[in-house]
């Protein structure tokens, strides 16, 4: 038999871990961008070691004042993460563990009493060959990036019709239209659109055609925001009009699906800048609300607090046009993951986005796709164990036609992003 049924539990453990392993994803959310947007794109063990989580933790083990860490510069503040977290401390928790993966990874010393080896390393890469190496070893087909019209130094490398690695896709982010109408309609203004902070006149005319143009230039797989814990629709504010007037029949005009990301409470402590957010349990009634709606509006959906994981699966169960994605910023964690995912297998089967990576430096791919595939793995182990004991087998072919929908196919499908050959080449080799 080509497809023999996996009733031998060990061996059943290791098809699922293999395929999970080397079936390629899409990372359909990250902060990453693309080689061509130069010193936007950053790696290398300085920006590993001063993402905002591994400053937010150091803080609770070094004896530094927040005004003095912000004073240091760059390597001051690694240096100075790297001491109190690797060398004075255990690397226990998931973010500190991510940079031992990603040293190990390149193999470079994880327990160094310094960085210069580290250094060393990452500045002796060619950009591209590193792009080619991390993209192998997260096993990332595609990335999509979180592109931001407003932001002046990104705008110039899309209007200078730079030609950027077809493996990153664009995100058009909504963030500054929906959340900061007032100093947006100020930009928009300063770059000759006839819009009136009031939303009167024409307004909605002027910032769709904002919004045509760089869709046309930028051609994105979705447009996204990410929205505050009270977020409501409707809502008595700018926001509900810009979403009903402007968000929503760009949506349908272009065929683009919507990406929400709920419940982030911006500079909880504003001492630690960007590691200072917070998060809080949101209302699924607004999301249940917009997919009511806007039958015919795909909407992208993750939230931020562990609560609201539940009822995410249960509004997904009752809306064909709402499609749940990942576990975002404080639920990138294992214990966590693993619980959703368990959540979402039960609750939806394989018609869900497992992960995704919100990586903002290029490294980060490598461990937090390692991290979170022996988490999926597990997870669907134990799925097809129970479906073994309940009486139905399946076989290698079945597993690696779940594990291809929920890394890529899903996806894929939601935005109408075609199957690439060697994507289909991959899988048939499998």
């Amino acid at each position: 038999m080509l497809n023999p049924l996996l009733t031998d539990r060990l061996e059943l453990r290791r098809q699922v871990e293999e395929i999970t392993n080397t079936t390629p994803t899409i990372d359909i959310h990250t902060h990453l961008f693309a080689p061509e947007f130069g010193k936007m794109n950053l790696f290398g063990i300085d920006e590993l070691l001063t993402y905002h989580y591994l400053i937010a933790e150091t803080f609770r083990s070094a004896e530094v004042s927040y005004e003095r860490f912000w004073q240091m510069n760059r390597p001051q503040q690694a240096d100075l993460v790297w001491r109190t977290l690797f060398v004075e401390n255990t690397p226990l928790s998931e973010a500190t563990r991510g940079i031992v993966t990603v040293l190990n990874a390149f193999g470079l010393d994880p327990a160094a009493s310094d960085l210069r080896e580290a250094r060393s390393f990452f500045r002796s890469q060619d950009i591209t060959e590193h792009h080619n190496r991390v993209l192998d070893l997260a096993c990332v087909s595609d990335v999509v990036m979180t592109n931001d019209p407003f932001d002046a130094q990104e705008a110039k490398v899309w209007e200078s019709d730079a030609s950027i690695d077809r493996r990153f896709h664009a995100a058009l982010r909504m963030d500054r239209l929906l959340n900061d109408w007032q100093n947006t309609a100020t930009k928009l203004s300063s770059l000759g659109y006839k819009v009136d902070a009031g939303f009167g006149g024409e307004t909605v005319d002027e910032v769709r055609r904002f919004l045509d143009k760089w869709i046309a230039r930028m051609n994105p797989l979705y447009m996204a925001v990410s929205l505050p814990d009270d977020f409501k629709f409707p809502g008595a504010d700018m926001r509900d009009r810009i979403i009903r007037e402007v968000v929503l029949p760009i949506a349908r005009e272009h065929k683009l699906s919507v990406a929400v990301m709920v419940g982030v409470r911006r500079r909880v402590n504003p001492a630690l800048h960007m590691a200072g957010d917070g998060l809080g349990r949101a209302d699924l009634g607004a999301l249940e609300r917009l997919c009511a709606e806007n039958p015919d509006v795909r909407f992208l959906a993750t939230f931020l607090s562990r609560e609201n994981q539940h009822e995410l699966c249960v509004a997904a169960r009752k809306f064909n046009n709402l499609m749940p994605f990942g576990c975002w910023w404080f639920l990138n964690n294992p214990s966590i993951i693993a619980e959703i995912t368990r959540e979402r297998l039960e609750l939806l089967g394989p018609s869900f986005i497992p992960q995704h990576s919100d990586a903002r430096i290029l490294e980060q791919l490598v461990y937090k796709w390692q991290h979170s595939r022996r988490v999926i793995s597990e997870s669907l182990y134990e799925s097809y164990e129970q479906l073994l004991s309940s009486g139905r087998a399946v076989t290698r072919a079945e597993i690696q036609r779940d594990v291809t929908r929920m890394f890529s196919g899903n996806f894929r499908e939601w935005v109408n992003l075609p199957t690439s050959e060697v994507a289909e080449e991959q899988v048939l080799i499998s």
